[in-house]
């Protein structure tokens, strides 16, 4: 019983040891701005494999982005964590939070020149299967996932993770190409029931191929372990809708690149 035991220790430990996650910075440009982004993939797979953009949240590409972009590669994806604001860009508080978000906000067109930018980095990684690519995005993200399908990109899949979902051209889901997923917390106050019907709308009149999941007791943010727990402030962490709404990404994943 023991010499098995010893074996098994051994065998777990060749296998963490083939199968390893490798991260890396990548610094890139657009229009003269120096952005850097955060790459991961598992090196025991082998060939081409899916690859997956991580739009991060208000704040900038910090920790739990590139977190996000681990746990794709733990499941076999290529995953690069965007930079939307630039190299070493990420806020100390909300009011900076705020002032980085609304630039790209309030410029659709900017904002989508740089989910291009960064999409054309994973693009270019050799282990990258070009025709199978989507993206992931939270809060600021989420909404940044949603422009990047709105300017007919050609990936199978965008998730929203309580994104923002109101559009200043509703007329643009036309060129969505992609199918469309958005993980809602239902109690979310941030997202008011007009912008909701109007998202709807947007999808419904352009023919987007799209789901909508609403989790009970959520509300915004809730994915990021670092919103805390006061459900009353409308922004905390929901471990239930955090791991189901991970799951329902894995399943459309499953699914969209079938």
């Amino acid at each position: 019983m023991l010499k098995l035991s010893v074996l098994m220790i051994v065998f777990l430990a060749a296998a963490s040891i083939d199968a390893k996650v490798v991260t890396k910075s990548i610094e890139y440009q657009d229009n003269g701005t120096l952005l850097e982004g955060f790459l991961a993939y598992d090196d025991a797979v082998t060939g081409k494999r899916p690859g997956v953009l991580v739009v991060h949240e208000w704040y900038g590409l910090n920790e739990y982005a590139k977190e996000r972009a681990r746990m794709l590669a733990e499941l076999g994806y290529v995953a690069f964590a965007a930079d939307i604001y630039g190299k070493g860009m990420v806020a100390k508080n909300s009011q900076e939070a705020g002032e980085l978000a609304g630039k790209y906000r309030g410029n659709r067109s900017l904002f989508r020149q740089r989910l291009n930018a960064a999409l054309g980095v994973l693009k270019k990684q050799d282990m990258t299967d070009n025709t199978k690519l989507a993206a992931i995005g939270y809060c600021f993200g989420g909404t940044g996932v949603l422009e990047l399908a709105r300017s007919g990109e050609d990936i199978k899949g965008v998730v929203s993770f309580h994104g923002g979902l109101s559009s200043p051209a509703p007329e643009d889901a036309k060129n969505i190409k992609c199918r469309v997923l958005v993980c809602h917390g239902a109690d979310d106050p941030y997202e008011k029931p007009e912008e909701i019907a109007a998202f709807q709308d947007e999808m419904r009149n352009g023919g987007v191929d799209w789901e909508m999941i609403y989790y009970g007791g959520a509300v915004h943010g809730f994915t990021n372990p670092h919103a805390g727990n006061d459900v009353a402030s409308g922004y905390a962490y929901s471990e239930k809708a955090d791991k189901r709404s991970w799951e329902d990404m894995q399943q459309f994943f499953g699914a969209v690149f079938k």
